[in-house]
């Protein structure tokens, strides 16, 4: 479990492919242009060695660019994309993908993802992702914004199992079913806006918590995150924040804590809700 306080920033998730994911991430989700390579080339620069972008980004020439300036190995950095919902369907998802690894220009991506449980064709898109991987354009494939039983049908049509699902999950929105399932069938969970945009930062119980260990909200949310073994991807553009929300191995919450945070569950999503996705 990667609650050790001796794990570092490059320590890894090992997914059921074999292939090795760092726990903590940078997210660029509406991060544009020179700002999103800026906040590339920082992180890594600082020791970041994952990066999670996606073709409705509109910013993976940005990310391509400052993984290659960066001067680290490739092999040392993970790289993940995603398919964007107007390209679902079997052909539609080969060609989305060769355009990414076009804008990405690094080579193989390290993780390719459906960005979302399209109805009537995602399955088609799955099963490209298997012929993607098959021919090496990524090296692993998964899933996001699925629920148990999106993964079930997958599943039940798909030798393959998927490496990740990537979901929204906090202590506000404690997804506990869906972490349980994927433990299970060994998909590893990895969550984005893990910091809730901001919104819960201020609420009485998190500032406690960080007060009781010296320690900002932000990295309270995001090291309860990683003591559930998710994988974590804040985002941010501002050098100051790259730093702070990787200063999560010199500190542990114990089960006081844990308890005190899950307590905070009601549901709470920032973004889109995928449960009505039929």
């Amino acid at each position: 479990m990667p609650a050790r306080p001796e794990l570092t920033l490059d320590a890894c998730a090992v997914l059921n492919d074999g292939a090795r994911m760092p726990w903590l991430g940078l997210g660029v989700y509406q991060v544009s242009g020179r700002n999103c390579q800026k906040a590339v080339a920082h992180a890594l620069a600082f020791g970041y060695r994952h990066i999670d972008t996606a073709a409705f980004y509109d910013n993976e020439r940005e990310v391509g660019r400052a993984v290659r300036d960066s001067g680290i190995a490739r092999d040392r950095i993970f790289v993940v994309t995603k398919l964007w919902n107007s390209d679902h369907g079997y052909a539609a998802a080969i060609e989305a993908c060769e355009r990414s690894v076009e804008q990405l220009a690094i080579g193989c991506i390290d993780l390719y993802l459906i960005h979302w449980p399209e109805p009537k064709l995602r399955l088609e898109s799955w099963r490209a992702l298997g012929e993607l991987r098959r021919r090496g354009q990524c090296r692993s494939i998964g899933v996001s914004n699925y629920t148990v039983r999106h993964l079930e049908e997958l599943m039940a049509h798909s030798d393959i199992v998927p490496a990740v699902n990537q979901v929204e999950f906090s202590p506000f929105l404690y997804q506990r079913e869906l972490l349980e399932f994927c433990r299970r069938h060994r998909i590893q969970l990895e969550a984005y806006c893990p910091l809730t945009r901001g919104e819960k930062l201020a609420d009485r119980t998190v500032v406690a918590v960080a007060r009781k260990h010296g320690k900002t909200p932000a990295q309270v949310l995001l090291r309860w995150a990683l003591q559930h073994e998710v994988v974590i991807i804040p985002k941010s553009a501002q050098p100051a924040r790259i730093e702070e929300n990787a200063a999560l191995y010199d500190f542990a919450l114990d089960a006081g804590d844990m308890a005190q945070l899950e307590g905070l569950d009601r549901g709470f999503r920032t973004c889109w809700d995928p449960t009505s996705v039929r």
